[in-house]
């Protein structure tokens, strides 16, 4: 029975008007209580008879405050009260002037203060890897049957638009590296550029435009482009060996860029910043414990591989045969192997993440054992042996290539044609 009563008691309860909830919400706008005045005035804005009136109030107030999306969004209810009032008018053109460049800084911001305490460099390393796996899908997925294009057109325009958030980390740590002041200035548009071309390619996706393919071709090449401009070495090595192995293994080249000209490139960013991260390390190790220390002799030797690493790479790029990318590839491990490792074993420093599946290294054939073997092999066996090998070398050379061209027109009468040239 006591429930039933409480009920009906509350049901016949007078409710509070507008009129009390209106003059309630003047008295803390009066008072300066903006907290209180936002709280009693917003739900105004939907009645009947105060929705004009409170829609304003509440516009100025967010204003004020410094929300603006939430001022333009009340500026407009109040002139829809009244279309053709002055000051309505007036108070939504304030309103919503610079609203786009509140919008960006306000996302600039949020997407600074998601990357707080992550390195720029793995940032970029990362969103460079995530850029080639979204331009490799581009080029196909309107070949799919309608609603599973759109889904991936959809799918493709969300993880392009997260790239483009890349650059902004990015942009602030290059900024902050560039002593030049003209440098900077160039370094710093090209970014600007590099950004608006990703969120072009963003667009283009959601629009299910084909012309996404040719964007995001370009904006994968620019985060190769600077990626390759700020690498460090631990990184730049492990890029290096992905790339070496992709061009011993002849895998198909990624936007018109050869894997062995990708090879050389790490290997010189290697070697240019090097010296200088070497000498960062060793002040690092001498604070933290966890680092192991880098020896004058270990660096000195990976100078000189990395300086022949470079020079028998330049003749992989030069000569068709013979390809050594195998030697290449023992050279960046040899390197690897030198590089100073955390003493948990992991990791080789700043930057260290790998840069794709690594191929297995080529199996070598014990030095001393070969020796011995030489030694009893006589000049005349020595020089058939020779020239058998050779033979063998440009049989399975002549192999290879003949493979190669085979599986290329393979490809070219399985794969799609480029979207732009496609009848939709």
């Amino acid at each position: 029975m006591p429930v039933i009563l409480a009920i009906l008691l509350a049901a016949g309860a007078e409710t509070v008007s507008d009129t009390e909830t209106w003059n309630e919400g003047v008295a803390y706008y009066e008072a300066g209580d903006t907290t209180n005045a936002l709280r009693v005035l917003r739900p105004l804005m939907y009645s009947k008879g105060y929705a004009a009136r409170a829609a304003e109030a509440v516009a100025k107030l967010e204003y004020e405050a410094g929300e603006r999306e939430e001022a333009a969004a009340a500026a407009q209810i109040a002139l829809r009260g009244n279309p053709g009032g002055g000051r309505e008018n007036r108070n939504f053109t304030r309103a919503i002037d610079g609203l786009e460049e509140y919008r960006r800084n306000r996302h600039i911001e949020e997407v600074m203060k998601g990357a707080q305490g992550k390195d720029a460099g793995d940032l970029l390393l990362a969103a460079t890897h995530e850029a080639r796996s979204v331009f490799e899908e581009s080029g196909t997925y309107r070949t799919n049957e309608a609603v599973r294009a759109v889904a991936t057109a959809d799918e493709l325009a969300a993880r392009t638009k997260k790239l483009a958030d890349a650059w902004i980390p990015v942009r602030q740590a290059i900024a902050q590296s560039v002593t030049n002041a003209e440098d900077a200035a160039t370094i710093l548009l090209q970014l600007d550029e590099a950004r608006k071309c990703t969120e072009k390619a963003a667009g283009e996706f959601e629009d299910f435009d084909g012309e996404a393919y040719a964007s995001m071709a370009k904006a994968e090449s620019d985060f190769t482009r600077f990626l390759k401009l700020c690498i460090m070495p631990p990184a730049a090595l492990d890029e290096d060996w992905a790339a070496q192995s992709n061009a011993w293994q002849d895998v198909e080249v990624v936007n018109g860029r050869e894997w062995q000209r990708e090879a050389l490139d790490y290997t010189r960013a290697f070697r240019a910043k090097f010296p200088a991260w070497a000498r960062m390390y060793e002040q690092q190790a001498q604070s933290d414990t966890n680092l192991t220390a880098f020896t004058q002799e270990d660096q000195e030797k990976i100078s000189a591989l990395a300086m022949k690493l470079e020079k028998l790479q330049l003749e992989c790029t030069e000569k068709l045969l013979p390809p050594k990318q195998e030697e290449a590839l023992a050279l960046i491990g040899e390197i690897r192997d030198l590089m100073p490792k955390n003493k948990n074993g992991s990791g080789n420093g700043a930057q260290g993440q790998p840069g794709g599946e690594a191929a297995p290294q080529p199996e070598e054939q014990d030095t001393e054992e070969g020796e011995e073997q030489e030694a009893e092999n006589g000049p005349e066996e020595q020089e058939e042996n020779s020239n058998e090998e050779l033979e063998a070398l440009l049989k399975k050379a002549e192999e290879r290539n003949e493979e190669h061209e085979a599986d290329k027109k393979a490809r070219s009468r399985k794969a799609p044609l480029p979207p732009n040239e496609r009848d939709w």
